[in-house]
């Protein structure tokens, strides 16, 4: 059979790489970058240059697997799905809180997960949905939430038109910016430097970025939200505080300045191990940049402060007008879809709605705390979990405590997995489903997936103005029809 070139986007992070693949009928053999992809413009990464390895992997799962007599055996689709139906509708009869589910980042960034997960989670009718974001990007999340209406329309660094780029706990040069969706990132970084622009990253490590930037700022773990307060107390007594063009749309800032105030550099040097003087120094040279901009990432959610440190972020965008301005922190405008911001879809502060059975942890954006898993499983009662679905993740390596979690995976009454790999997780399966290849013939992640913030801002405009919000006045929010920005600062609220 003749080899035939396709046109693929890489499915192993928000970068959406633009790939071509040559198959031989459906098996790939090569991978290259695509230089006419308008998005990552012949940019593309040893992960996803290695796709035609994963997909011709022997160790490769290309069979159901069923637990037969204790052994994990081949089995055909009708097999394992007979299975599935003999032991798993019962629980769901019985009780649907009693069936977990738990998926993995690779999940993340499939268009099929995107689309059918609602609709299993409906089916099964459980709130107990784990995954392994609550240990990383939820501070991020639930701060674009209560700012700007939804935990998934976050405002973007616009890296190309910018001065002056701050960056905390984030590595772009390996990570190619994570939700900035920038393919290139080091050419995008060449480029600031070229007209003439400035780069600071804040990171305790001395990341493969840090190394580039202008400045490095060794700050300790965990003090992110302290430095940050001293930044904007130096903006503050410096007389810099302009809100420019989203003025209108915010409330509560003198408050926040307030708190501010005692933070100064003198007060928290010792504490973030960066001095003073150079606190104030990156704090006056950021507010007073043509344009400016900063962005934080993992780094700065998995610490203890880290939902106030990403407000903090934001707060700083704010401040200093760089929100919703060319350079600044803009919004994305998907290429399917309504806008990323969409205030009428936040009915209440998504967290809080409902709790974990054993801890009484609180949920947060549709999911519970990934750390109560193990336990939901193992403390007997009313609504013991006993089924879990895993998809695209190994919660026995993923999640802390793994003793305890794989004793969770042992005892559970039935565990379901679809993945690629036997791993520590799908060992000890009652049914594993092969999971589809990467590149072949399944579906892949999509750009127009309105649930990421996949288009790259620097040619974005602002979102258009969605259906009118509704205050709780019962007014149209400020009478604006952008006011969507930032629905939780609106002054009717």
């Amino acid at each position: 059979m003749s080899r035939v070139e396709r046109h693929r986007i890489c499915p192993l992070c928000e970068a959406t790489c633009g790939l071509l693949m040559e198959f031989d009928g459906r098996v790939a053999r090569s991978v290259r970058p695509n230089p006419d992809d308008r998005f990552s413009r012949g940019h593309a990464c040893a992960k996803g240059l290695g796709l035609a390895d994963l997909d011709n992997d022997p160790d490769r799962l290309s069979v159901p697997l069923v637990r037969r007599d204790g052994e994990l055996r081949e089995a055909t689709w009708a097999e394992a799905f007979a299975e599935i139906g003999r032991r798993l509708p019962p629980l769901v009869a019985d009780d649907p809180q009693s069936v977990a589910v738990y998926t993995g980042n690779p999940a993340a960034h499939h268009l099929d997960h995107t689309l059918y997960l609602p609709a299993l989670l409906g089916a099964i009718g459980s709130r107990n949905l784990y995954s392994p974001a609550s240990m990383d990007t939820w501070p991020k999340n639930l701060v674009t939430a209560l700012l700007y209406g939804t935990g998934i329309g976050m405002s973007l660094p616009d890296i190309d038109r910018t001065d002056f780029l701050l960056l905390l706990g984030s590595n772009p040069l390996v990570s190619n910016g994570s939700t900035v969706c920038a393919p290139g990132f080091g050419a995008r970084l060449d480029a600031l430097r070229d007209r003439g622009g400035t780069l600071v990253v804040v990171d305790p490590a001395r990341t493969r970025t840090a190394e580039v930037a202008d400045e490095h700022l060794a700050v300790r773990p965990g003090t992110d939200a302290h430095l940050l307060m001293a930044m904007l107390a130096v903006i503050d007594a410096e007389g810099l505080v302009d809100t420019g063009a989203a003025g209108t749309l915010v409330d509560g800032l003198g408050t926040v300045l307030d708190a501010a105030r005692p933070f100064t550099p003198e007060r928290v040097a010792d504490v973030c191990g960066v001095a003073a003087g150079t606190i104030r120094d990156v704090a006056i040279r950021f507010a007073t940049a043509r344009s400016a901009v900063v962005h934080s990432r993992i780094g700065t959610c998995t610490q203890e402060f880290g939902t106030l440190a990403n407000w903090l972020v934001e707060v700083l965008n704010i401040a200093t007008g760089r929100l919703d301005v060319p350079g600044g922190a803009m919004f994305a405008t998907p290429p399917g879809g309504g806008p990323t911001t969409w205030p009428g879809s936040m009915k209440q502060p998504p967290f809080g709605r409902w709790h974990s059975r054993v801890r009484g942890m609180p949920e947060m954006l549709g999911e519970l705390s990934v750390a109560c898993l193990a336990e939901e499983i193992l403390t007997p009662g009313p609504g013991q979990v006993q089924a879990l679905v895993t998809i695209a993740g190994n919660p026995a390596r993923s999640i802390p405590g793994s003793a305890t979690m794989e004793r969770a995976l042992r005892e559970v009454g039935f565990l379901l997995c679809l993945d690629t790999y036997l791993n520590e997780t799908t060992r000890h399966a009652d049914v594993v489903l092969p999971a589809p290849v990467c590149s072949g013939t399944g579906t892949s992640t999509s750009r127009s997936t309105t649930s990421r913030s996949a288009t790259w801002p620097a040619t974005a405009r602002p979102p258009s103005p969605p259906r009118p919000a509704r205050c709780r006045s019962g007014t149209r929010c400020c009478g604006s029809p952008r006011s969507s920005v930032a629905p939780r600062t609106c002054r009717s609220r």
